[in-house]
């Protein structure tokens, strides 16, 4: 028995580029909120929004925030979002999509170094490096 290939009878809205594009515009974007640096906060924000058939998005809501701005940074960005235009055979469609955004704090390498000398040695001089990673 042969497999009966889904017809898709309505158009749906997809971001111009595909997902990795989608992806890119996200992280250049996005913009950590000072108040989450502040208190180490980091996680995902799960969104949902309605993108309408001329590709704009529209009425975005949190489904799972994590707070101290955030939420609202994400929204914002999800706002900014684009979509190619739609055409179904004269039917105005509104298409529901989620998205999850992730906040992930980078934590840059740092290194210390450390010089110990003992007072009554002059030439005695031990040192320490310390890579915190």
């Amino acid at each position: 028995m042969t497999e009966k290939k889904r017809k898709h009878f309505l158009n749906q809205p997809t971001y111009l580029g595909g997902n990795k594009d989608l992806s890119e515009f996200i992280s250049k974007n996005l913009q950590y909120p000072e108040q989450a640096l502040q208190n180490n906060i980091s996680g995902s924000v799960h969104l949902q929004y309605v993108v309408n058939d001329d590709g704009i998005v529209e009425s975005v809501q949190v489904l799972k925030g994590l707070g101290y701005g955030c939420d609202e940074e994400a929204v914002r960005v999800v706002k900014l979002l684009k979509f190619g235009k739609v055409k179904n055979r004269g039917v105005r469609l509104k298409s529901t999509k989620k998205i999850t955004i992730n906040f992930n704090k980078i934590i840059k390498k740092q290194e210390l170094i450390y010089n110990l000398k003992r007072e009554d040695d002059k030439s005695t001089k031990i040192n320490y490096t310390i890579k915190i990673q």
